[in-house]
Parts: structure tokens; sequence; C-alpha cells
């Protein structure tokens, strides 16, 4: 599913026009993304959390020239579903 097709079906599901489901997806992305980048964590009980992860420096491989090369340390955001969400499936 691509961002347009998860608006329609926001828009269906509660009842809103497109451009209200797309400002809510986008305030929603908007406000993980900004909490996130202030280290914090969200979390949605029954649904999941959204966390940064830190990513330490490590020894890797060019793939072109299979030459070692070291990764630098990086932060990654990562998503952990909760207990009940991973249930649903």
């Amino acid at each position: 599913m691509n961002k347009s097709t998860l608006i329609q079906r926001i828009s269906e599901k509660a009842g809103l026009s497109k451009k209200q489901a797309e400002s809510a997806l986008n305030a929603f992305i908007d406000t993980i993304t900004e909490t996130l980048k202030q280290d914090e964590k969200v979390q949605i009980v029954g649904f999941g959390t959204f966390e940064i992860k830190n990513r330490a420096e490590h020894p890797g491989l060019n793939p072109a020239t299979l030459e070692p090369i070291t990764v630098k340390a990086s932060k990654t955001p990562v998503f952990k579903p909760g207990k009940s969400y991973k249930e649903a499936f």
C-alpha cells in the first residue's frame, strides 16, 4: 500500500475528506519524526513503539570492490510492534 491508498482508506474509515486525512497522516508522521529526532520514543499502546537505535561502527565490505571498509556509527529509526498487534497476525 502506498501513501495515497492509505490516505483514501483513512478518509473512508474516519469519514474525513481526502485533504483532512492527508493532513492528519502528515501530522502523525511529522510528530513521530520530530520526537525521534529529540531521542525520545513514541509508544502507542496496542500498536507498538517507534524509537531510535544506535548502530555501532563496524567492519564491512564495499560491494563493488569487495575491499574492507569501516561502516560509520549511525542512528536508525525502528518500529517494534506491541504484543497485541503482533497477535493480530
